[in-house]
């Protein structure tokens, strides 16, 4: 088979130009969806869900083009790997992309090198950025939904046993999580003094 899969951001905009393409194609049948591809929507996509799930040995997945599959590299390269265990190919008709023949399966592994090597340059960018932070006095990390008075009464009640990690968390209106960061990083300062 070649299933087709039209993508669409939002509810303005059409999918009827890539449909034609892909029935003019031969594609049936065809998914069609209005979701992001962004950050956010990347895998609340159920009509690329259920395409892939039909998706057996020999068949072949087609997109009008590479972006209505995916806006992330990662995300499709993790899409094409799925493809090569069913057995199955992919092919974008505007950029003209598919991974039947030698060509286009190098083609595939050179994009997963390009991804693997921007993964790695940013690991190394996050770690250069905490080492210089940690260097500069700063602890890494997204900043307290506390005030500074908030997370001392908080630290307190806790140490004092007055009440459970939980149960402060509740009484801030804020994740348990929070709390935990809060105590561990007293525990740290208070270590070093």
């Amino acid at each position: 088979m070649i299933i087709g899969y039209a993508r669409v951001s939002t509810d303005d905009q059409d999918t009827a130009a890539q449909v034609a393409a892909l029935d003019e194609h031969g594609c049936w049948p065809i998914f069609k969806e209005k979701k992001s591809g962004g950050k956010a929507g990347r895998w609340d996509r159920p009509e690329l869900h259920k395409a892939l799930s039909q998706i057996k040995a020999g068949d072949t997945l087609v997109v009008w083009k590479l972006d209505r599959l995916s806006r992330s590299l990662s995300d499709l390269l993790h899409i094409l790997t799925q493809l090569k265990h069913a057995e199955a190919s992919f092919e974008s008709l505007t950029e003209r992309f598919e991974t039947k023949s030698p060509a286009g399966r190098m083609v595939m592994h050179l994009l997963g090198t390009f991804a693997e090597f921007e993964r790695d340059m940013l690991k190394e960018r996050t770690k250069l950025g905490l080492a210089r932070a940690r260097a500069a006095g700063r602890v890494g990390g997204a900043r307290f939904k506390l005030s500074p008075a908030q997370q001392i009464e908080a630290a307190r009640m806790i140490r004092q046993d007055e009440r459970s990690q939980v149960e402060v968390a509740k009484l801030f209106n804020v994740d348990r999580s929070t709390i935990s960061r809060l105590c561990s990083e007293r525990r740290v300062l208070e270590r070093k003094s």
